[in-house]
């Protein structure tokens, strides 16, 4: 069952359209990546569903209530992170964590604590004094330590450094095993492939592809790196081989996983003496659609 729905979602702002036609599911206790540039429409999107606000075109739901309309009562149950988070400049950290966390009705006072502590805050600062990182901290801490069923972050780790967002990451995937759902929308592709069970990707306000991790990754190439006895005559004309490069008896390329059988058969003729292969990451797919889009461009006139 789709904790959140968005269906044929479009938001113009004048004669710009800033959504078209945009389709999301989030299922209870998944997590869903909502990945593309900056300026692709995430944010917009996520605006919709808070009913901050309304839609053009189209509906969006959360726990089967409209965005828009019952906003008041969709918000007992979310909770929000931004990508810049903007604090009352003369409040403490903890100050403001605790007004975020009564608002929601929960008093989970050991749950602050760990997640300060974890999150490496010191909560008795003002506001004002925070760099962009602790302002993000103090906005995490106050969404983990609700009680929500479903989280939406906008581009949650900005300004984080690695090891935060390596907390961050474990109190996400602590969430999924309570059963809870997040929407994560970020363009760290690398966050996105550790946490997310579904991908979205929007471009230009458009969802270009959607699905598992394990569905999208069947349109990325391999990376492939092979040292043989014998050099290996051009692969330049053989099918679904791209970026190669030699190096030395060693050559590296991609390779469409479609025709990966047939190149290793073709390579093997040479006399292998190390092979080594990466799966595609996210970005590979990611640039995969630029690649495309940009193709499609060329010729195709106004």
């Amino acid at each position: 069952m789709s904790l959140l729905s968005v269906r044929n979602l479009t938001k113009r702002f004048g004669k710009f359209t800033a959504l078209d036609g945009v389709d999301i599911d989030v299922k209870e206790g998944e997590i869903y990546g909502f990945i593309g540039p900056n300026g692709a429409g995430k944010s917009t999107t996520i605006r919709v569903l808070l009913g901050i606000l309304k839609a053009t075109k189209g509906e969006a739901k959360i726990f089967g209530k409209d965005a828009w309309a019952d906003a008041v009562d969709i918000h007992k149950r979310i909770a929000y992170v931004p990508g810049d988070v903007n604090l009352w400049p003369n409040l403490t950290g903890g100050e403001v964590i605790d007004l975020f966390v009564k608002l929601r009705g929960a008093n989970h006072q050991n749950k602050r604590e760990e997640l300060i502590e974890k999150f490496n805050l010191d909560p008795t600062k003002k506001c004002r004094t925070y760099s962009k990182g602790n302002r993000q901290k103090v906005a995490l801490v106050a969404a983990f330590a609700s009680e929500a069923d479903l989280y939406i972050l906008d581009e949650p780790t900005a300004g984080l450094d690695p090891l935060m967002e390596q907390v961050f990451q474990e109190y996400v995937l602590d969430m999924k095993n309570k059963g809870k759902s997040v929407l994560l929308s970020s363009h760290i592709l690398s966050e996105v492939e550790k946490l997310c069970d579904h991908v979205g990707i929007i471009r230009e306000g458009k969802i270009i592809e959607t699905g598992t991790l394990k569905e999208l990754r069947h349109l990325t190439r391999t990376n492939v790196f092979v040292e043989t006895k014998e050099p290996i005559p051009s692969l330049d004309n053989h099918e679904g081989v791209y970026d190669i490069e030699a190096q030395g008896q060693a050559l590296s390329f991609q390779v469409d996983a479609e025709e990966l059988d047939s190149v290793i058969k073709h390579i093997s003729q040479f006399g292998i003496v190390k092979l080594e292969s990466a799966p595609p990451t996210l970005e590979d797919l990611f640039m995969r659609h630029y690649e495309q889009k940009d193709e499609s461009d060329v010729g195709g006139g106004s």
